[in-house]
């Protein structure tokens, strides 16, 4: 029961977290373009005058352009879930199979794309092949990293996964490393952050498949893409940064355990946003150029598993 109620808590937590990452990564960056730039809580504002306006969807629209935004929300609070976060074992094991976890977050990206090509508009279709062509180059990269992982510890569960990796009881610490870097690399790529994608500019073709969304269901996609950058991070916490988290249950493992994450959070959020401030925005056909460099990464490290490294 007490893991019911720290699964319900992670997924309330993370929608109301995840509009003040989004403030705060842009706060940040206008701070190293010394610009006074908006407030950390403006996307909160933001979301709340969409909610106060009218939901609009194009005639050629079908249920799918409706449905997508609650099913984005609800599939990550889903995953969110099942990660560990304040905790080193899952609180819901069903749903922290690593498996799973790679299926559901595929769920809202199939749909992100079907909404836009239902609008019958051709730059939201546009924006809705180029998110399918993302999931194609980044994807393999993550799955190849997770095998290997899977691999050395034995085991699909992340929260086991985790335990394994932060007690050093995982074979092959090399290539572990390895398919870390690389899991690192393509959850970047999933930021939708510089030099890839400029996430604030609604011209870009990122946001292409939210141009024909207004009022409360442009809110939920907003709040829907900031968790979708949460969960990612958590994900790389819980499997290759597990130190810290709680081994059991008790108030203050925990406390200790959510302060730990809160702390590997914002530290890596922080280095994205120093990262992005830094690199120049590259054209999009070089963007399979560098998710195959990941991939070369990742199989380096399935490489070293094989050779007992």
């Amino acid at each position: 029961m007490i893991l019911i109620i720290l699964a319900c808590l992670q997924a309330i937590l993370l929608v109301a977290a995840a509009p003040l990452v989004s403030g705060s990564a842009r706060w940040m960056r206008a701070k190293f373009q010394t610009r006074k730039g908006p407030p950390i809580l403006q996307d909160y504002y933001d979301i709340s005058k969409l909610f106060k306006r009218q939901d609009l969807h194009t005639k050629d629209s079908s249920f799918v352009h409706r449905l997508m935004p609650p099913l984005f929300i609800g599939v990550m609070m889903l995953i969110f879930m099942g990660i560990p976060v304040v905790t080193r074992f899952s609180p819901i094991p069903l749903l922290g199979d690593v498996i799973l976890i790679i299926y559901l977050m595929v769920l809202p990206r199939l749909f992100f794309a079907l909404s836009a090509i239902d609008t019958g508009s051709s730059y939201a279709g546009v924006g809705g092949i180029r998110e399918l062509l993302i999931g194609v180059l980044v994807e393999p990269a993550m799955l190849l990293a997770l095998f290997v992982t899977i691999l050395a510890t034995g085991t699909t569960n992340v929260g086991e996964m985790g335990m394994m990796v932060g007690s050093f009881a995982a074979v092959n610490p090399v290539a572990v490393a390895l398919a870390g870097v690389a899991f690192a690399c393509a959850c970047y790529m999933e930021l939708g952050k510089l030099p890839y994608d400029l996430a604030e500019a609604e011209q870009e073709l990122q946001e292409g498949p939210l141009s024909e969304y207004s009022g409360p269901s442009l809110a939920y996609c907003k709040i829907a893409l900031y968790m979708k950058q949460i969960v990612v991070v958590s994900l790389l916490v819980a499997i290759f940064i597990p130190f810290g988290s709680a081994t059991e249950l008790t108030v203050p493992a925990m406390a200790l355990g959510l302060v730990l994450y809160l702390a590997k959070v914002v530290v890596i959020f922080f280095i994205c946003t120093i990262f992005e401030n830094v690199v120049a925005r590259v054209r999009f056909k070089l963007f399979g150029h560098q998710t195959w460099t990941v991939v070369g990464i990742a199989a380096l490290a399935l490489v070293f598993f094989v050779l007992g490294i």
